[in-house]
């Protein structure tokens, strides 16, 4: 069995709940806050609205591979949480949990991905190359381009210690 990862990213931003959930759950705007170096498109038209089922084709590249990538909805939760799975793409397993938490004068939107890798000791070796810093960099741009959308780092609650 391979080695279960997780990755977590947190972001305050200057949203109330039902803005937050509807921009993050809005398929279209995918393509805005991935890096351009993955060459994002959608395969056929995103779905107009998500719920509990829905599926979302895009086309990623990962180098110079373009390669197909099929999510569905697995939890729809609004305004505070869904889930989407892989169910076509590069990983043995990819269960990604959005969720949105009133915090201050905002929301704390927070990513939680759980993801496998194939190939066992190969897909292990990968993951300590390439993968895990690679998906660093994804998240990374994402929390920039979500604050230059929306200008999270002002107004960010102070943590309580």
């Amino acid at each position: 069995m391979s080695r279960e990862h997780i990755l977590r990213r947190e972001q305050w931003l200057p949203l109330n709940l039902e803005e937050g959930f509807s921009f993050f759950s809005r398929a279209q705007n995918l393509q805005a806050i991935t890096p351009p170096w993955m060459g994002f498109r959608f395969r056929g038209e995103p779905p107009a609205s998500i719920e509990t089922g829905t599926r979302i084709e895009y086309v990623i590249g990962l180098g110079p591979l373009p390669m197909l990538w099929r999510t569905r909805i697995d939890d729809w939760n609004p305004p505070y949480s869904f889930i989407d799975v892989q169910e076509k793409g590069p990983y043995k397993q990819w269960i990604h949990l959005h969720t949105l938490t009133p915090c201050g004068e905002g929301v704390l939107m927070t990513d939680t991905v759980r993801y496998r890798l194939p190939f066992g000791p190969l897909g292990r070796l990968t993951h300590w190359i390439a993968v895990q810093s690679m998906l660093g960099r994804v998240f990374d741009y994402r929390y920039d381009k979500i604050n230059e959308l929306f200008g999270g780092i002002e107004g960010a609650p102070t943590p309580q210690t």
